[in-house]
């Protein structure tokens, strides 16, 4: 039997998704309240593996059992052994066609950004922060060089593992709220700290360093040492794992951060391509 699960978790008690020989990752704390509740190891297979300090609202994993167990026994039983950083949201039995990874057609990724002179202790490790203003304006004229399907070497870290670099971005929104600017990226997929590379070269623009079709020479070049630094991880949380209607995914709960709200308010995203 193939179970899904969807997981949330703070990002900054971890270092990152994947397993580790020191066990601080999400998916060794996952497994083991797993095997703790099933009293048989059970291994996971996730949607996306998130950096350090990155967080998770619409994670997706799927493991394999020979267990006969409700979805809701699954939920309760499993987070009775995860630490508060961390829980399973629901429970899904799939067939087999189902794969957390491979089965997705998409990923959506918001970073929430609080601008402002002086840093907020009670956002520390929720949100990115900027001390000067930014033109959202030209950040939106930025992000538009970059929808469309691209080799997006000069935003990938010289760790990623994907075998190509060449990514379809589906979209960039930017919504200012108060203190705040709201960004999502919506992709097939992600190279490692494409979001981040991302982030930093559309602050650049935004910061008045570059012009908005600088963008362009960056995707040209296919070399990250053309690109602005890596941002950081605070404020970015992966929202959304698309699958096909058939397989019937829940969706993620976004209304356990403050500014869900100004995510909801978004569009709703366009179909994917046919062929994505």
């Amino acid at each position: 039997m193939r179970i899904a699960l969807g997981i949330q978790y703070d990002g900054a008690a971890f270092h990152g998704w994947q397993s580790q020989p020191h066990g601080n990752t999400v998916q060794d704390t996952l497994e083991r309240a797993l095997k703790a509740f099933a009293r048989v190891p059970l291994q996971t297979v996730v949607a996306g593996r998130t950096d350090t300090g990155v967080h998770g609202l619409g994670q997706v994993v799927h493991f394999d059992t020979e267990l006969d167990r409700t979805a809701f026994s699954w939920v309760r039983g499993t987070n009775a052994f995860l630490p508060p950083s961390v829980a399973v949201q629901w429970a899904k039995p799939m067939p087999e066609a189902f794969h957390a990874r491979f089965a997705a057609f998409e990923r959506t990724y918001y970073y929430a950004l609080y601008v402002h002179p002086v840093r907020s202790p009670m956002l520390a490790a929720r949100a990115g922060w900027v001390h000067t203003p930014l033109d959202v304006e030209a950040m939106r004229a930025a992000a538009a060089h970059l929808i469309g399907e691209h080799d997006f070497s000069s935003f990938r870290s010289s760790e990623c593992q994907s075998k190509t670099p060449v990514k379809h971005l589906y979209q960039i929104d930017i919504r200012p709220s108060g203190s705040f600017i709201h960004f999502r990226f919506r992709a097939n997929a992600f190279l490692h700290h494409m979001v981040r590379n991302l982030m930093g070269c559309l602050i650049a623009v935004g910061r008045g360093r570059y012009p908005a079709d600088w963008l362009d020479e960056v995707l040209a070049a296919r070399n990250r040492d053309r690109a602005a630094p890596t941002f950081a991880p605070d404020g970015l949380y992966l929202a959304h794992v698309g699958y096909p209607d058939s397989f019937a995914v829940p969706p993620a709960q976004l209304g356990s951060v403050p500014w869900s709200t100004v995510w909801a308010d978004l569009d709703a995203p366009p179909a994917p391509p046919a062929n994505p």
